[in-house]
């Protein structure tokens, strides 16, 4: 079955604070085409976030009826706040052509796995224990005992890498940044993506 004309799905895990969000954000605005998945939360805005731009966010009540109605492709309780993908967002994304990247947690790959569709997963690991919990303790006003029980959490999922079609280490940004880029090159020049391009061209010989 041709894939031409439909975007690719990626999926880009990593544990928290090891910049997978950053690196995301840095590999849209370099790829024209590629989207990233705005998720539902039902936590509330923080200083400097927008409604629509970083999250939709939503009553507790109101996602509650939106898992309970099927409209998630994956949700998750991650420490106590709701976090979910809309299916009927990501079908009409990927049905107008544009690439979509989901930046979700070990558990959600799952869950979009289990329904079968047909995605590239990248596991974004940071170069160790001990540099993960610098980041972590450089970049939030979590109490201690949030940031250990996230540590755990991250002993869990770095376990998880070889669910994943392929690994990047978030050693330095920009090269980070570069490789992931190149997973998604690989992706759009697969065959099953462009047969019908290189059918065109091989017309032009006859």
């Amino acid at each position: 079955m041709s894939n031409e004309g439909r975007g690719i799905l990626l999926i880009v895990s990593a544990p928290s604070g090891a910049g997978k969000t950053t690196l995301v954000e840095k590999l849209v605005a370099l790829m024209p085409g590629l989207k990233m998945s705005r998720s539902y939360t039902s936590r509330r805005a923080r200083e400097g976030e927008t409604d629509g731009v970083d999250y939709n966010f939503v009553a507790r009540r109101q996602f509650e009826t939106m898992v309970a109605g099927g409209e998630f492709l994956e949700w998750a309780d991650v420490f106590g706040n709701l976090y979910g993908t809309s299916a009927g967002d990501t079908e009409h994304l990927l049905t107008a052509g544009h690439d979509v990247v989901l930046v979700i947690d070990v558990q959600g790959a799952r869950q979009v796995r289990r329904r079968g569709l047909d995605a590239v997963t990248v596991f974004v690991m940071p170069p160790s224990s001990a540099i993960l919990e610098q980041r972590l303790r450089g970049r939030s006003k979590d109490t201690e005992e949030a940031i250990q029980r996230r540590l755990t959490v991250a002993r869990e999922e770095v376990a998880s890498f070889s669910e994943y079609d392929f690994i990047v280490i978030n050693d330095e940004l920009v090269g980070a940044v570069d490789r992931l880029r190149g997973i998604v090159l690989a992706e759009r020049a697969r065959l099953a993506r462009m047969s019908g391009v290189a059918g065109d061209i091989v017309r032009t010989f006859e």
